[in-house]
Formats: structure tokens, C-alpha cells, sequence
């Protein structure tokens, strides 16, 4: 099993991403979130994970998306970072996934501009690709 990573995996749009699952402190249901006055459009607002106040980001406004067209409401994805937990808001939570680190490959070409910038790379799977997040990344925002 050294040669396998586990990834927590999640989707966005009709994109598939995941993260190491030794990032992901928990995977939560919609969480009600208070907005926090001139932030930038991607922090969604703030929750209160038993008694821990969370920074809730919007994965699609961060990955430069359009809102989503239906009704359904977001998924977190709770990372450790070095300042503490962060909300990943994401439209549907996948499966912990196992593969083999030797198959990583380089972000795809289709990637364009920020998308590509917030992806270390990708793992092509039997039906689809994973690509996994750079999360330190993700969470830095420039104010």
C-alpha cells in the first residue's frame, strides 16, 4: 500500500477533485453561514462548527465557475490549514478513493488560467479524471 495515496473526492460543476484524506478534517452537510460585510466574493461567509468559528469558501466562485443552476444546496469539505480549519463548499461529496501515486500526471491542457493554478495535477481514472486541489492555494486570497 506504499505506493497508494487516499484522496477525499468531491464535485464541482462537471469537474472531479479530490484531496488527501489526511487534509480533510471532516465532510458536513450545509451548514448555515453569516456573511461577512465587504469580503470578497468567494469567502461565502462564516459557520460555527461546534463552537469553532469555519470560513466558509465558495469552490465554484474560486475556480472562476458560474453559480450553480439548481436549487441544491452546498456540501462541506472541512481542511485542516496552517490557520485553522476552511469550509470548501462544493456541489456533491464523492467517494475516498485509492491510487497509485506513480500514475500523478502534470494539470491537463484544458485547464485555463486560475482553474489551472489551483490544481497540483491529476490521476486519470477508469471513467473519469481526478484532478486534486493545491489547497494551500485555494485557501490564500489575496484581500
Amino acid at each position: 500500500m506504499a505506493d497508494k495515496e487516499a484522496y477525499c473526492t468531491f464535485r464541482v460543476d462537471d469537474l472531479y477533485f479530490g484531496v488527501e484524506v489526511r487534509q480533510v478534517q471532516e465532510v458536513i452537510r450545509h451548514q448555515l453561514t453569516t456573511r461577512v460585510p465587504l469580503a470578497p466574493t468567494v469567502v461565502h461567509g462564516l459557520m460555527n462548527l461546534r463552537g469553532q468559528i469555519v470560513t466558509a469558501l465558495m469552490l465554484r466562485h474560486r475556480l472562476g465557475l458560474s453559480a450553480s443552476e439548481d436549487d441544491s444546496l452546498p456540501m462541506n469539505v472541512v481542511i485542516r490549514t496552517a490557520d485553522g480549519p476552511i469550509s470548501l463548499l462544493v456541489d456533491e461529496i464523492g467517494d475516498v478513493v485509492q491510487v497509485d501515486r506513480n500514475l500523478f500526471e502534470s494539470p491537463p491542457e484544458t485547464l485555463q488560467g486560475e482553474q489551472r493554478d489551483l490544481i497540483r495535477g491529476a490521476f486519470k481514472l477508469d471513467d473519469r479524471l481526478l484532478l486534486i486541489l493545491d489547497t494551500e492555494k485555494v485557501v490564500h486570497i489575496a484581500a
